[in-house]
């Protein structure tokens, strides 16, 4: 049986069980395109999202005015908050989402509250997450959200990704209805709260790609505010192909390991919640190992590469294609040496040859100079020697084979 067949037979089950509650479709609000399908034909997919780690000290009556980048196009958004560090409940009082105009200011007519279960106030557990309720209307693809949010107490431990190659803003009370920028006179380069956004496309076939990684997935080096991450040119690339994947999720954390927990839960830790947990995610791509090769912690290739077959494994059984990467040159940063290298090499011959994923992007062979290949081409350098700039970001998007990224499991 197909991947697609397979999928085919799960919607007809889903119509027979609902087709008796079908209702028409949803009217469109101002600049928001309108919907054409009723909910009960489509599926949620997500369109963007960021890995949850532990912020700073929430702060109470304050408001974030988020700026994300979306990939697969749909209807009926939902947005996706988090209180997966927390330690108490985190009530929201008040979240909405529109479109940006330019810096902080909506464009007229866009921003539109989001309900949970029918409420505008939700309360997320510690440790938890909450998914808002489906948004009327429609969201085309690679357009600049905004999800604007506010929390009346907000204290202790807050949740949201720190590195985000984003300017998005804050303030001091509820201004989350505003579509003017005047109150928004604050900035930050973290997302707060927020860790998911969702649609549910046209095509009932389309899913997503989760991109797994550290900094170089988490776009360090790469152009600020302007979408330049190698999961950002891989969704461009995704929306002009003859492809049903179309969602593209960004989970790197800089500083990120497979193995170890340091700079965010290691990979294995955050599977679960960050990748697997995604809606219609269809692969899981794997590039991420530096960070344990460069630490000195005594990681060996063997260590390594049972850390990826775990990966493998749990995807596997969650129906997931895994696509993996070679690991990339970095002497001249400060923390390369011999041995190290000598575990890099090891750990890619694995990747190339063992023949456990269901696809290879050798990002590697792209990246490393012809002269030194421990070493970053000059040309894609983003100046550290271990992160690529914007040219070698598309590189890297441009080398993956799309067809991999749907294996039919």
């Amino acid at each position: 049986m197909t991947g697609r067949f397979a999928r085919l037979l799960g919607l007809a089950a889903v119509l027979l069980a609902t087709v008796a509650c079908q209702t028409g479709p949803a009217q469109a609000a101002p600049v928001w395109e309108p919907s054409s399908q009723s909910a009960a034909t489509r599926h949620d997919v997500v369109t963007w999202g960021a890995s949850a780690d532990q912020m700073g000290q929430g702060t109470a009556d304050r408001g974030y005015r988020l700026v994300v980048h979306t990939s697969a196009a749909g209807s009926g958004l939902r947005v996706r908050l988090s209180n997966a560090f927390g330690d108490r409940p985190l009530t929201l009082d008040s979240v909405y989402a529109g479109l940006q105009s330019q810096g902080a200011a909506l464009k007229p007519g866009s921003n539109k509250r989001l309900t949970f279960d029918g409420a505008r106030t939700v309360t997320v557990p510690a440790g938890a997450t909450a998914w808002s309720d489906p948004l009327p209307g429609s969201l085309p693809a690679g357009s600049n959200l905004v999800v604007s949010l506010h929390s009346p107490d907000a204290a202790g431990p807050a949740t949201g990704h720190w590195m985000a190659m984003q300017t998005s803003y804050a303030t001091q009370g509820d201004h989350t209805a505003e579509e003017s920028a005047a109150n928004w006179t604050e900035t930050t380069g973290s997302w707060w709260y927020l860790d998911s956004v969702s649609v549910r496309p046209k095509d009932p076939d389309t899913g997503a790609v989760v991109a797994l990684g550290d900094s170089i997935t988490d776009g360090w080096a790469s152009t600020s505010d302007q979408n330049r991450r190698w999961p950002d040119y891989l969704a461009r690339r995704l929306q002009k192909a003859d492809t049903e994947v179309k969602g593209v999720a960004d989970e790197g954390i800089s500083g990120n390991q497979v193995l170890a927990d340091g700079a965010g839960q290691a990979a294995l830790k955050r599977l679960d919640r960050d990748v697997l947990s995604q809606p219609g995610v269809r692969a899981v791509f794997l590039f991420e190992g530096v960070n344990d090769i460069k630490a000195h912690t005594g990681v060996t290739a063997a260590d390594l590469i049972a850390g990826y077959q775990e990966v493998v494994r749990r995807a596997h059984a969650a129906g997931k294609c895994v696509v993996a990467s070679t690991v990339g040159p970095f002497e001249g940063w400060s923390e390369w040496d011999p041995a190290g290298e000598a575990v890099r090499q090891q750990v890619n011959q694995y990747i190339r040859t063992s023949g456990e994923f269901d696809g290879i992007a050798d990002f590697d062979r792209i990246l490393r100079s012809p002269y030194d290949q421990a070493r970053m081409l000059p040309f894609l350098d983003g100046g550290d020697h271990i992160h690529p700039n914007d040219k070698g970001m598309q590189a890297m998007a441009d080398s993956v084979d799309l067809a991999s990224l749907d294996c039919g499991r």
